[in-house]
């Protein structure tokens, strides 16, 4: 938990000595599942952090100690294996870890770990917005992406209470928003980004300010830098980033 706290306030590296700790306990306890889900926090961190590359590394490690692991983390690694691969662009890498997640959850039962719920479980919406982010990352079917993207926010919109995640939703709509760019529908964009722009400080968290960035990123790759609505959406994610709930802890 205080690997996934440094990781949500930016801090990579402390929140990567903090999951080896994690790790070397999971190892004394014997315990298989929680192996495979410190493996998943560590592929979080390095995707987040920029390393796509140890993401996927990460992920292949969380898989290689799952064992007999039937609780969700399995889904998860494959998940995160998918996202990290389509960053790297490998679209083979990424289709067949998408298929893997599929089967995987088809395979499910439920362990020790799901029953803590919250970060320990990996829910159904948040498979949809992992696979609809590594779809928009791959950039080859614009479409798709913003039809998977539109899955995941509308079951994040309708998800139980004990499934749902602002982090993950915002996730979703700024991938919706990424998807709507590159088919070049910025008003779209704007209506799918703007409840991420109106979250507090309180939950502009790491990976949400760093969605949003790819949002700006996305609009100046699309040389959209200052034509109206575009120009104005690119503003306002430069104030919303500028000021992430890591300030309100310095």
């Amino acid at each position: 938990m205080l690997a996934k706290a440094s990781h949500d306030l930016g801090n990579p590296s402390a929140a990567m000595m903090q999951a080896r700790t994690a790790f070397v306990c999971a190892d004394n306890a014997d315990h298989h599942a929680m192996r495979a889900w410190v493996r998943f926090l560590q592929s979080l961190i390095s995707y987040w952090a920029g390393r796509p590359g140890e993401a996927a590394d990460y992920a292949t490690l969380g898989q290689n100690v799952a064992g007999n692991v039937r609780g969700t983390t399995g889904v998860w690694l494959a998940c995160l294996s998918a996202r990290a691969h389509a960053l790297i662009g490998d679209a083979d890498a990424t289709r067949t870890a998408i298929q893997q997640a599929e089967d995987t959850r088809a395979a499910v039962e439920p362990d020790d770990l799901d029953a803590f719920g919250g970060i320990m479980t990996f829910p159904v919406p948040r498979q949809l917005y992992y696979v609809a982010e590594a779809i928009v990352h791959l950039g080859d079917d614009p479409a798709l992406g913003e039809s998977r993207s539109e899955a995941a926010v509308t079951a994040y919109r309708d998800a139980a209470e004990d499934e749902w995640a602002f982090g993950d939703e915002a996730g979703a709509q700024t991938d919706l928003a990424l998807a709507r760019i590159a088919r070049g529908e910025i008003e779209g964009a704007i209506e799918a980004v703007r409840p991420v722009l109106d979250l507090p400080i309180e939950q502009r968290n790491f990976g949400i300010t760093s969605s949003a960035q790819r949002v700006r990123a996305a609009l100046h790759a699309e040389g959209r830098r200052s034509i109206g609505a575009a120009a104005d959406l690119r503003v306002e994610i430069e104030a919303f980033t500028a000021t992430p709930t890591s300030v309100l802890v310095r």
